[in-house]
């Protein structure tokens, strides 16, 4: 791989990763047009560390606020004897508590499907991920008119990102997350935008767009670094029986200087994309991206 190939595979991974056109999808696409049918899963996967790296920068505020929840809960500090005070935006620990526990639901329903899917479906051909496409546009379409009929439209002065955090009437519940947590299972094969599916099914098991949203990119971040994880393992194992390090192993498959612009690229195009989806999903639309899948699918399925 060269390190052109690398800045263009890390354009389209922050691109296609957080708008919901399927990243994974793209990359199946691209590494085909490019002639790299030998890129190991390990790059993908690195590709998607940058784009969580920009996910955690964004929703900084967010994940410390949990995190100091969750200390808090550990070591039974209660909220007003501690020096790690958050009560400005969640009076109760109980909120915080809820929003993690359904974190955890929605991740280990993702994690049992996700490893399922990668057990059963190794590798799709690419007539089977334009398909994607198009069932990602479908998703899009009909989430979006179902949401705007239950919630209409939201008020500006809500799109603060700490709401997330401070919502009391509407918590997403254990059936929510649930069925969030199958949604975006399904996002994990290639051609369905994990974003999009997320969402979408968010929305039409009755979440508002705007913590639909926010709660997609919260639970990505364990789905992304349970897959590297698991990347990691398969390829350091290969690496064992190919008798090399595996910084060789990486060196010779992938390169290391693609691998770091690849990197940097997807982290930096990843957090402007993220920032410019979080604005077209607060005003409800997500359709728009329907008019682009639809022809890629189409496409897709006549030329692939």
């Amino acid at each position: 791989m060269t390190v052109i190939q690398g800045i263009l595979l890390g354009i389209l991974q922050g691109i296609a990763e957080f708008l919901p056109i399927s990243s994974s999808g793209h990359l199946k696409v691209a590494q085909f047009l490019f002639g790299l049918k030998d890129v190991p899963l390990l790059f993908d996967v690195f590709l998607h560390i940058a784009t969580l790296a920009a996910v955690i920068i964004y929703f900084r505020s967010i994940i410390a606020k949990l995190f100091i929840v969750l200390f808090r809960f550990i070591t039974r500090q209660p909220n007003e004897n501690s020096s790690y005070n958050v009560s400005n935006v969640a009076p109760k620990d109980e909120i915080g508590i809820k929003v993690i526990l359904m974190i955890l639901i929605t991740t280990f329903v993702t994690g049992i499907i996700g490893i399922a899917t990668s057990k059963l479906l190794p590798e799709l051909p690419l007539k089977l991920v334009a398909m994607g496409f198009l069932l990602t546009a479908i998703f899009l379409v009909v989430s979006g008119r179902i949401s705007k009929k239950m919630h209409g439209d939201i008020a500006p002065d809500s799109e603060e990102k700490d709401d997330f955090y401070s919502v009391h009437d509407k918590l997403i519940n254990v059936k929510q997350a649930l069925l969030i947590g199958l949604a975006q299972g399904i996002g994990t094969l290639p051609g369905i935008s994990r974003s999009g599916s997320t969402i979408a099914g968010a929305q039409l098991v009755g979440v508002d767009r705007k913590t639909a949203g926010d709660y997609s990119f919260i639970v990505s971040i364990p789905a992304i670094f349970g897959a590297f994880l698991l990347t990691l393992k398969d390829a350091i194992d290969e690496s064992k029986e190919l008798g090399k390090s595996f910084l060789q192993y990486f060196s010779d498959t992938v390169g290391i200087l693609p691998a770091i612009v690849g990197f940097i690229t997807a982290f930096v195009i990843g957090y402007i994309s993220l920032f410019v989806l979080m604005r077209i999903i607060h005003k409800g639309k997500l359709s728009w991206f329907a008019v682009y899948l639809i022809p890629l699918g189409i496409i897709g399925l006549i030329f692939f």
